[in-house]
């Protein structure tokens, strides 16, 4: 299978932070949220991308606020968080100091009470009995019928819109795999008419890469999880990732230890990775054909689920602890060894360890990380790629590497190093 379309050029090397609006301050807007922009941008952050930013549901509505995901129409803002002009200057704020803007598109389905429940009622699929229905089990949303031409037409229209009047950057695009593969063909065409775009998809199905340029590492995440509990071991993580590579040239995947579903109903990556949190996030900024992405209040660390449907703030707290730890990776990521150099998995005996390298043409990185809790496990690398000057990008002391050397790591350690 080969891709329909490029993936635009800034995105090699880049990342992704994802912003929830609602519980990012108190006030939970556009312009309370621009405050953060400098301090996102000095810790290396590129890509910003909005949960969805339409409208809530009144009709069927969960908790005080609703989900993001049950939108009433897709051509106006949450008044929660502001005006068209407030989301008209935050995206102009981005775009000075040099970020990307992408926004979340829910294009399976809409709330109850969507416009087009009025204007349009057989844009929607119906039951046996003629109703609204949705059938995946979500109440507060009702799933659209793209059998309806025109309600394609529509659908692309408003995708449209926001890149004409706003000119955003791209699209996540949500449960992206219950759409037809075809519709994501005709919208990335006609969007790509007004600027080129980057296009995310939350879904893990390597056909959809026809369309997008980074889909969901869904795999790696349970994978680690399952490491976690025992139920699995490295080679299983390491079968995972030979998967990935066996996608279409230029595919991209989205490696986390956090989002906004993982936090609010599965557990922060503390509660999921525990002292694996940290050499997960490592991991997830090193390996080949990935775009990391970091969840509002990671950097701090935020060690709370946040609740999804009512109002529960980041509790912002200075200096960030991890925004240096995030700042050092972000930075190696753009590095032309990790962004788009080649891998080589490094041999070892060691239960719980992840080491490779990336290189491309002179520049070399090594990995090593301990994903167990076992202290002073000892590692050997042999290659002739390690030879020279090499810094750890964390300590910034540097050391003279002689084809064969060895290492030394506590439980849950990681080393990083760059040649110089």
């Amino acid at each position: 299978m080969t891709r329909a379309f490029n993936t635009v050029e800034w995105a090699a090397g880049s990342n992704i932070y994802e912003v929830n609006i609602r519980q990012y301050t108190t006030e939970g807007t556009f312009k309370a949220f621009a405050k953060h922009l400098p301090r996102l941008q000095d810790m290396g952050v590129e890509i910003l991308w909005l949960m969805p930013i339409t409208p809530i549901s009144l009709e069927k509505r969960l908790g005080t606020l609703g989900s993001y995901y049950a939108c009433s129409s897709y051509v106006a803002i949450n008044p929660e968080f502001g005006s068209f002009s407030d989301f008209k200057e935050l995206v102009d704020e981005a775009h000075q100091l040099g970020f990307r803007i992408i926004i979340d598109w829910v294009a399976n389905h809409t709330g109850w009470d969507h416009e087009w429940t009025k204007s349009n009622p057989e844009f929607y699929q119906r039951d046996s009995a003629g109703q609204f229905t949705e059938r995946n089990g979500w109440e507060d949303v009702i799933d659209l019928d793209y059998s309806n031409r025109e309600m394609k037409d529509s659908m692309i229209n408003a995708m449209r819109f926001w890149v004409r009047e706003f000119d955003i950057d791209g699209f996540r695009c949500d449960m992206a795999h219950l759409v037809p593969l075809d519709f994501w063909t005709e919208a990335r065409t006609a969007c790509e008419g007004l600027k080129p775009l980057f296009w995310l998809a939350e879904c893990e199905e390597p056909s959809y890469h026809h369309v997008y340029d980074v889909s969901y590492a869904w795999q790696w995440m349970h994978a680690t999880e399952k490491y976690m509990k025992g139920e699995a071991g490295v080679t299983d993580l390491y079968n995972v990732v030979h998967c990935y590579s066996q996608y279409p040239f230029n595919a991209f995947k989205l490696f986390f230890t956090s989002n906004h579903d993982e936090n609010s109903w599965n557990g922060t990556e503390y509660e999921k990775y525990g002292n694996a949190a940290k050499p997960l996030a490592v991991f997830t900024n090193t390996w080949s054909s990935g775009i990391p992405l970091i969840y509002s209040g990671q950097e701090l660390p935020n060690r709370k689920r946040l609740q999804f449907f009512n109002k529960d703030e980041i509790n912002w707290q200075y200096p960030t602890e991890l925004h240096g730890f995030y700042k050092i990776l972000l930075a190696l990521h753009k590095t032309n060894a990790v962004a788009k150099g080649e891998t080589f998995i490094l041999p070892s005996n060691s239960n719980g360890i992840i080491s490779f390298l990336r290189k491309y043409e002179n520049e070399i990185t090594l990995v090593i990380i301990n994903l167990s809790s076992t202290n002073q496990i000892s590692v050997i690398v042999d290659n002739p790629w390690i030879e020279g000057t090499f810094e750890n990008v964390f300590s910034g002391l540097q050391y003279q590497f002689k084809n064969k050397e060895r290492f030394e790591l506590m439980g849950f350690d990681y080393i990083v190093c760059r040649k110089v």
